[in-house]
């Protein structure tokens, strides 16, 4: 309590901080994005869940056509693969809404780092098959025998266990845990997460940002291959919208604090999400239902 004319004031608690007349002090806001005061939070949270209703959808689309040509020409264990890192990816949208603990924080970054990395593996590795599955095609060719799923099964694992291993590493030496900032702002306390290891946490955003880097030049240049092969084509354009959220993501997210930052990395894993779909899935989708002439074996020789 601060007493007026009082020839020694007495300061304030760091949780609380003193009313216009300078003769109480008042518990301070505390921020962090909610359900109950956020209405982007239920945005959000509403996206979050119309993206995974759709990807599911999406997935069962394939399981009913699983033998057609149109799903077996686009690696069927690699699309199922894609789709489900990316459900699990859109759950990991409901670990940044609430109030933000040493549990949540460890969780945050390292899942989504974790579940972007399969992702992004995984059409490295169907964009690494339709490179191979065209040169394949050629009389005598030796790259007969990388066709298969071990490849790209292969290329999955090895690049997604580098992105696990710097998980556990950074939760090993320094992990994300809840902060609690009284200085940004006055009267106000932000609770957020702190990132821990600095290293750690820009090692996952580089590391990702080269996987997508390589997956769009190498889907850049096999983007001309014959109609058959033609994945490649909406793979260039899901990494060039990853790529473009992500770069204009990264300024902002590092400019910002409390739930501006935590919006903007939410925005981000759902334009992501979104991206993804509609470039490489949705086409597909789309002669499955509305064309269905071309998913028969006939049509689909004749192609070639």
């Amino acid at each position: 309590m601060l007493f007026p004319d009082s020839e020694n004031c007495q300061k304030c608690p760091e949780d609380q901080w003193p009313n216009e007349e300078k003769d109480e002090c008042i518990p301070k806001l505390v921020e962090f994005l909610s359900y109950e005061q956020d209405i982007m939070a239920a945005v959000f949270s509403s996206v979050s869940g119309l993206f995974l209703i759709i990807t599911s959808s999406v997935s069962a689309i394939f399981l009913l056509f699983l033998d057609t040509p149109i799903v077996k020409a686009n690696n069927r264990n690699t699309s199922f693969i894609l789709l489900l890192s990316l459900k699990f990816s859109l759950l990991c949208v409901f670990l940044f809404i609430g109030r933000p603990d040493d549990i949540t924080c460890m969780l945050r970054q390292i899942s989504i780092g974790v579940t972007f990395t399969v992702a992004v593996s995984s059409i490295l590795a169907k964009t690494i098959m339709v490179s191979i599955a065209f040169k394949a095609t050629r009389p005598g060719s030796s790259w007969r025998k990388w066709l298969g799923v071990k490849l790209p099964n292969s290329v999955v694992l090895i690049c997604s266990l580098v992105q696990f291993l710097n998980g556990i590493i950074w939760l090993s030496i320094s992990s994300p845990f809840q902060e609690m900032d009284i200085d940004s702002f006055s009267g106000k306390i932000i609770i957020q997460c702190n990132e821990g290891s600095v290293v750690a946490f820009y090692f996952m955003l580089g590391y990702l940002g080269l996987l997508a880097a390589v997956s769009f030049m190498l889907a850049f240049m096999v983007r001309t291959l014959p109609d058959i092969f033609n994945e490649a084509k909406y793979i260039t354009f899901s990494m060039l919208v990853f790529c473009s959220v992500w770069i204009c993501a990264i300024p902002a997210y590092v400019s910002s604090k409390g739930k501006s930052m935590v919006m903007v990395e939410i925005f981000s894993i759902l334009a992501s999400e979104f991206g993804i779909l509609s470039c490489i899935f949705f086409p597909k989708c789309y002669n499955i239902i509305m064309r269905p002439g071309m998913i028969s074996r006939r049509n689909f020789l004749e192609k070639q």
